[in-house]
């Protein structure tokens, strides 16, 4: 989830605000590690993945790096080799340690990464106490605290790789069960009339909250009628899926896709097994039967694309996806997970384009690319959006491990096509 950058001087918030925020933000990460032993925090299960400690440490070195260090006249450094162990990719900030190999970082420990957030904490509530922080500071603060947001998904889905490595199947969280009397798999098509519509968010725009860069400039994009699926693609469809044998029907895949099937030897969505006949999946809830009412998840853009082929529908594209969160969005379709509940849960019905934010990111046709107009920001933080807009595919909506209140209907994640680590299924469109 490798989106952030800032809008406009949050000059409007409260000083108190601020300091509520920032301080709920870095207690929630603490929070989603309790339990957690030093080497549950410090193994890496893939390159892709990070430890929990670097984690932690990362999203406190950027207060660090872009806050204290150039606004705090006598900030002084916890340790300054921890600006090379914690920088991600910021080149403009220096040298770093290699990704594939934070893993390979047994000290500092978990505890001296705890010392290190607290130092960071209060010397934030210095600055912050000083006096109203000016607009550069305040948007730094703003974004920082999104940007810890999306590390604490990360965190989890993290986690959960590692997990699954794992013989003995750990939990993160206890299990807690699904209720599925209300559930309903009844597919429905939203009619979507065509036109030309805006896009995305005006950062000049008063009534624009935050925003990440790519999110902007608003614009105009032209978008033919089409319609779209009331919900998310089940587990009980995928296995139909399976059982039609998609995994090993050349026509249905890209070529891309194929290889990467054939490579890895995919038979089903990551993290499913069969026991004794019966689907199993791992979650952070530990190993759990398929509740085959639930969405999707844990695939990739090639299995949705594949999908929707073999259904004879296709993916939406980002803009179509949008218009549809932007005319069919209710109170329903925003109803956050429950907070202990680390798993997608089925549709109800209660809502008429449903599981738009709380289950699983959806992959659309639309490759990551820059809106007319923009623009990277100046300095380290502009380089992590623009320079990543090769390669890669939108995600809409959220999910069950995104942080409460971090998701939007104009938020673009985007991921590699190859990549299912993260909570990601798909809702199907077709033409009008």
């Amino acid at each position: 989830m490798n989106a952030y950058l800032h809008k406009k001087a949050e000059t409007q918030i409260d000083t108190n605000e601020i300091v509520a925020r920032y301080q709920a933000t870095r207690a929630r990460s603490i929070a989603l590690a309790e339990g957690l032993s030093d080497a549950d925090q410090t193994v890496q299960s893939m390159a892709d993945c990070s430890p929990t400690k670097w984690h932690l440490a990362h999203t406190t070195w950027f207060f660090e790096a872009f806050i204290l260090v150039p606004h705090a006249s006598n900030y002084s450094p916890f340790n300054e080799r921890f600006f090379y162990l914690f920088n991600s990719y910021y080149e403009q900030a220096g040298p770093r340690h290699p990704r594939p190999q934070r893993g390979m970082l047994t000290r500092p420990s978990a505890s001296e990464i705890s010392q290190y957030r607290a130092h960071v904490d209060e010397a934030m509530a210095e600055l912050l106490a000083s006096g109203t922080p000016d607009a550069r500071v305040t948007d730094l603060l703003i974004l920082g605290c999104n940007h810890e947001e999306q590390h604490q998904e990360l965190l989890q889905t993290d986690i959960l790789h590692l997990f699954a490595q794992n013989p003995l199947k750990p939990a993160l969280r206890s299990s807690i069960p699904i209720d599925s009397g209300n559930a309903t798999t009844s597919l429905k098509w939203i009619e979507i009339d065509g036109g030309v519509v805006e896009i995305g968010e005006d950062e000049s725009d008063p009534n624009t909250g935050f925003i990440y860069d790519c999110e902007s400039p608003r614009h105009e994009v032209l978008i033919r009628p089409f319609k779209i699926a009331n919900r998310l693609v089940t587990n009980e469809e995928w296995i139909e899926f399976i059982q039609d044998d998609a995994y090993h029907t050349a026509t249905l895949w890209l070529a891309d896709g194929w290889a990467t099937l054939n490579n890895e030897n995919w038979q089903a969505p990551l993290y499913w097994e069969q026991r004794d006949g019966t689907w199993w999946s791992m979650t952070l809830h530990g190993p759990q039967p398929l509740n085959e009412k639930a969405p999707v998840t844990h695939i990739s853009y090639f299995e949705a694309e594949a999908f929707a082929r073999w259904s004879g529908k296709r993916l939406p594209t980002e803009f179509e996806w949008e218009r549809s969160a932007r005319l069919h969005e209710s109170a329903a379709s925003r109803e956050e997970s429950h907070p202990d509940l680390l798993m997608p849960r089925p549709a109800t019905g209660v809502a008429e384009l449903e599981q738009l934010y709380s289950d699983v990111w959806q992959w659309t046709g639309s490759s990551y690319l820059p809106y007319p107009g923009f623009k990277t920001a100046e300095g380290a933080v502009g380089e992590y959006n623009g320079k990543f807009m090769c390669g890669q595919f939108i995600l809409r909506g959220g999910s069950c491990a995104t942080s409460p209140g971090h998701s939007r209907r104009t938020y673009r994640n985007f991921f590699y096509p190859q990549q299912r680590w993260q909570f990601s299924g798909l809702r199907l469109a077709e033409d009008n």
